[in-house]
């Protein structure tokens, strides 16, 4: 499958280019950004094309891997698919739900598959105690907590990115937590509470349709010291925690990749398609209302 990135960012560069550069099942071809010089900067890296013009990318490869925003994510996704290109996106998929519906109809409506790159749920580890838990069922509650330290640690790559800046730790962490506890509890039935705390902090509980609640500490401002993920199960099993992964971004991306490749082979759904994506960004939506309302 002939692949193409969008995006010259530290993401594009610390994970999307070296999994696809070093992926034995496809053929990095070239790299669209929205400045000229990092794309040949980047392009030169890995001995591939830096386009000038986005749809000549889209016209020669079958696929796009995409790390950029997600206000221009959204928007050139869906101008990929219209263009018969298989999507490998990030999250979040967006950040209103008017863009990620366009993109989740516009795969469908082209008939191309679609995997996002939820970070988490693409090591082995995750995989597997996701399985595990969601076949046990019974669970009473979950709490699950994202925090880090991007823009209190001081030495972060993305410590300047501007979405994350104004978006904060609810939709640049949020997604992680969501692409576990789903699977695990069930859909949400509303996000029945939100508020603020330090920083960017925002505590979110959510009422699953099975019955169980969860409930979600996601940050960006984390003192260094306290910065890490965890999440924990209690039901009729006991209680269960999520495995440290021993995985990387590159790993991970390469599995997304490989998923890919299965979905766009079988022609079967990936859990993680735009369409869950968009449900994610539309309990987002709902929670960053709830803050909005909360002052």
């Amino acid at each position: 499958m002939r692949i193409g990135l969008l995006g010259t960012g530290p993401w594009a560069q610390l994970a999307h280019a070296p999994a696809l550069d070093g992926h034995a099942e496809v053929d990095f071809v070239g790299v669209w950004g929205r400045r000229a010089d990092a794309a040949k900067e980047l392009a030169g890296r890995h001995g591939i094309r830096a386009y000038d013009d986005v749809n000549a990318l889209f016209a020669e490869v079958d696929a796009v891997a995409v790390a950029l925003p997600p206000a221009v994510q959204a928007e050139l996704a869906v101008r990929a698919a219209r263009a018969g290109c298989h999507l490998l996106l990030d999250k979040p998929l967006a950040t209103t739900v008017e863009q990620g519906r366009a993109v989740a109809e516009a795969a469908r409506e082209a008939g191309v598959a679609s995997v996002v790159f939820f970070t988490t749920r693409f090591q082995p580890e995750t995989e597997e105690w996701i399985a595990e838990q969601a076949a046990a069922g019974g669970w009473f509650t979950a709490h699950a907590q994202w925090l880090g330290a991007v823009f209190s640690g001081g030495d972060s790559p993305f410590a300047n990115s501007p979405w994350r800046r104004e978006k904060g730790a609810l939709w640049d962490v949020g997604p992680h937590a969501l692409s576990v506890l789903l699977p695990v509890l069930g859909e949400v039935r509303r996000v029945a509470a939100a508020a603020h705390g330090p920083g960017d902090t925002a505590h979110l509980v959510l009422e699953h349709a099975g019955g169980a609640s969860s409930t979600l500490t996601l940050s960006l401002t984390a003192p260094p010291a306290a910065a890490g993920a965890g999440v924990e199960l209690r039901g009729e099993t006991g209680v269960t925690r999520l495995p440290a992964s021993a995985q990387g971004a590159v790993s991970a991306f390469a599995r997304a990749t490989d998923a890919l490749l299965a979905a766009v082979r079988t022609g079967r759904p990936h859990p993680c398609d735009a369409a869950f994506g968009l449900r994610v960004t539309e309990i987002l939506a709902e929670a960053d209302a709830l803050l909005s309302t909360a002052g």
